[in-house]
């Protein structure tokens, strides 16, 4: 867990940036909120606005980011309004929660932009129960977190908008499809709320005041997950970096009992380490955000080692939630949702092919590159969907065993088209008329995996030579690119093992 810390690679020192600039964004937009109500609940609300926004806003230009961040506040505000008015109602309450949790996983089906919004608008609900808002307090938490948005925005767009230095990103991958309940974006909606409600039931017979934190477990356990394994082994990663956030709070939130300077500096700490450990290491980063609540408690006066036990245990019942919902509500199979990105993984390997080809004959609309970028993204949804097969505590070694081998040829794979595509582009690379029949026997092998009964044609490709020319390198690749797809035959359709 470590390794994947602080050896996973970093191209652009992108994470490090992002972090850096978290850091920045949030300070300047707790800053501004505190100067401007003179409230410490306030200052918290403008925080976490602020930090959502930096975190969950992802779409693929700087423009799409900044409209996005712009339509936060009409989807925040309005339930944290209903939160608040809804505070001495408890039944009315706990209903609005559990249908803004299911309405806010239904909006991923929009991409980005709907999960950014549904995010940002249980959050506002959240942060209402955790800060215990009501009416009275409703325009100085508007304000703070208006102004920290203004804030965190002007250092993502302007003091320090790195992306829009960098070259176009790869076009965002898109969820398994399908229509009605067959939609994941529909199952999960419903399996969130069921999940949410038997967590919001639960833990609030562990705790009548802090209960909201099973909720919004269940609601962070299910972001990035397609399948019931990935949901599981999710839940798993919370409750573990939880736990180990809960040890280092002992040590050191309880003991600064909200001394402001020191909890300031290590508020600043735990916010770059979500933002520098999110997409390497789930268990990390609920680490930080664990220790940062605790700090936040002792801001407030009511950190005590009761209170982080209580944490664990209202986690332990979200985790929970969620796992009994996507085991027994509408359950999407690992199975089925890793077969549905390999196959758009496959149907990628053979695009990024014929355009390749395309390349070398002399057509120059032809651009390899950009499916290379898409192979990469679809990867690594194939690698996320594998994880509950590789995960160390599977007991199915046999199913692990295939799912090590399918990441290594895929892997294989994705190596074999970077080297095909890079011999694209070199403008002095020589058209060999064997490409088109190499290219074809990639598409056979590519038709044999999606379709049952087909068998791929035999054929043999030209090995590169001691000096090879730039059509004897694409036809090196192009052979190992098929001998690697013939291999996948064997884990993706010989008989699964019990």
């Amino acid at each position: 867990m470590l390794k994947r810390v602080f050896v996973a690679p970093d191209p652009g020192r992108l994470r490090l940036r992002s972090a850096a600039r978290g850091v920045l964004g949030v300070g300047l937009a707790v800053t501004v909120s505190d100067l401007a109500t003179r409230s410490l609940p306030a200052a918290i609300a403008g925080g976490l606005a602020a930090l959502l926004a930096l975190f969950t806003v992802a779409d693929g230009s700087v423009r799409g980011q900044a409209v996005t961040t712009v339509l936060l506040p009409a989807a925040g505000f309005p339930v944290l309004a209903l939160a608040a008015v809804l505070h001495e109602y408890a039944w009315a309450r706990d209903v609005a929660f559990v249908a803004v949790l299911g309405a806010g996983m239904y909006a991923r089906r929009w991409g980005p932009r709907g999960h950014a919004l549904g995010t940002f608008a249980f959050m506002m609900f959240f942060a209402a129960q955790f800060l215990r808002a009501v009416t009275g307090q409703l325009p100085e938490l508007c304000a703070a977190v208006a102004l920290a948005l203004l804030a965190s925005s002007a250092v993502r767009f302007g003091l320090w908008c790195f992306e829009r230095r960098l070259s176009p990103p790869a076009v965002a991958v898109a969820g398994p499809g399908g229509t009605g309940f067959a939609r994941v974006t529909t199952r999960h909606a419903i399996q969130g709320m069921a999940g949410g409600a038997f967590a919001l039931l639960v833990g609030q017979l562990v705790s009548h005041e802090r209960w909201y934190w099973a909720v919004g477990a269940v609601w962070w356990i299910f972001v990035n997950t397609t399948s019931r394994g990935e949901t599981l082994v999710r839940g798993f990663r919370r409750v573990l970096g939880t736990v180990i956030g809960i040890a280092i709070g002992l040590v050191i939130a309880v003991p600064l009992d909200g001394a402001g300077a020191p909890t300031a500096a290590l508020v600043a700490v735990c916010v770059f380490g979500i933002f520098y450990t999110a997409a390497v290491s789930y268990t990390w980063m609920m680490l930080a955000v664990t220790v940062m609540a605790g700090l936040l408690y002792g801001l407030l006066g009511v950190l005590s080692p009761g209170l982080l036990a209580l944490r664990v245990m209202e986690t332990g019942v979200g985790a929970l939630g969620a796992g009994l919902a996507v085991l027994l509500v509408l359950p999407v199979t690992t199975h089925a949702t890793t077969d549905a990105w390999i196959q758009r993984a496959l149907h990628c390997v053979h695009a990024c092919t014929s355009e390749a080809a395309a390349r070398l004959a002399g057509s120059p609309a032809a651009d390899p590159a950009r499916y290379v970028a898409e192979l990469e993204l679809l990867l690594g949804r194939v690698r996320l969907s594998l994880a509950p097969l590789v995960h160390p505590f599977t007991p199915l070694r046999a199913r692990k065993a295939r799912a090590r081998q399918v990441i290594e040829l895929l892997d294989r794979c994705a190596r074999e088209v970077r080297g095909l595509a890079s011999v694209a582009a070199d403008p002095d690379a020589s058209h060999d008329a064997r490409l088109a029949a190499a290219c074809w026997r990639v598409e056979a092998a590519v038709e044999a995996l999606i379709t049952p009964g087909v068998t791929p044609s035999e054929g043999h490709a030209a090995v590169a030579t001691p000096h090879p020319s730039g059509g004897e390198l694409a036809l090196a690749h192009l052979h190992g690119l098929e001998q690697a797809l013939k291999a996948l035959a064997v884990p993706l359709q010989g008989p699964v093992t019990a």
